[in-house]
């Protein structure tokens, strides 16, 4: 039997040193959902949250084949805290999981050059302006499908403005590029950031990102960073992340119920 866990207290030991962001939410409260084997004496748990699940302590199928019922996506991105629990994901999800390699950095207090990241941010040019998201365009990220993670996890614009940090790039009143916070935790967020695609590769997502981490930085939070391909790995380094190590995700079409 599955069963929702309040109190991240009983199963935080069962993440160990895990240091990702998204566990933390859960851990804390902030957001997401944590799940256990039984609630008394957890041997097994998982936490989720958006498009990702992570999974600790003794494998056990029943976790992997659990759906909340709140939960109505088809995709999901398992992340298995072990090689046990990796070898069960691929035994339940066969061909429906496509093993990928994700990039973690380092979560490092006081490393960033907020004077490089200040002289990143004022390369902005015309037609281009940079703006903290607001009620409008809070909306029109939510609107768009290449800008809706940067505000998905989010219910509202209130939530968001109690707990969601974010900037927009925006030419001719439309957002082009942004970097939000995909998610939040007591102490940080864990960054997100697009560009639309036809205004990549012009050096958008690096100002958004300067700007994002200075934002943080001034609110005393941690903006965490986890690349999904060598390219925001790239982006990452550029603006004062050190890479920690590679890790074993899948992506999962055709998530259970």
């Amino acid at each position: 039997m599955v069963c929702e866990i309040q109190n991240g207290k009983s199963v935080e030991s069962l993440f160990g040193n895990w240091q990702e962001s998204l566990i933390w939410s859960c851990l804390d409260g902030t957001m997401g959902h944590l799940y256990a084997d039984t609630e008394d004496e957890p041997a097994s748990v998982m936490a989720i949250l958006g498009d990702f699940c992570f999974f600790a302590g003794k494998p056990k199928e029943e976790l992997l084949l659990y759906k909340p019922e709140w939960c109505q996506q088809d995709f999901i991105i398992m992340v298995p805290q072990t090689g046990e629990w990796a070898d069960l994901i691929e035994k339940v999800y066969k061909e429906k999981a496509k093993k990928v390699k994700r990039y973690a950095t380092k979560k490092e207090e006081d490393i960033f050059d907020r004077e490089k990241l200040r002289q990143i941010v004022s390369g902005i040019e015309e037609p281009f302006t940079l703006k903290k998201i607001d009620a409008r365009l809070f909306k029109a990220c939510r609107a768009a499908h290449w800008s809706a993670d940067l505000v998905s996890q989010y219910a509202d614009y209130d939530m968001y403005q109690r707990l969601g940090i974010g900037v927009m790039i925006v030419k001719d009143g439309e957002i082009v590029a942004g970097a939000s916070s995909y998610s939040r935790y007591g102490k940080g967020i864990e960054i997100e950031i697009d560009t639309e695609e036809s205004y990549r590769r012009r050096g958008l997502a690096s100002i958004c990102g300067a700007e994002l981490i200075l934002e943080c930085l001034d609110r005393g939070l941690y903006p965490s960073w986890d690349a999904q391909n060598k390219g925001s790995l790239d982006l990452a380094e550029k603006l004062g992340y050190h890479f920690a190590h590679t890790y074993q995700a899948y992506e999962i079409w055709g998530y259970k119920k």
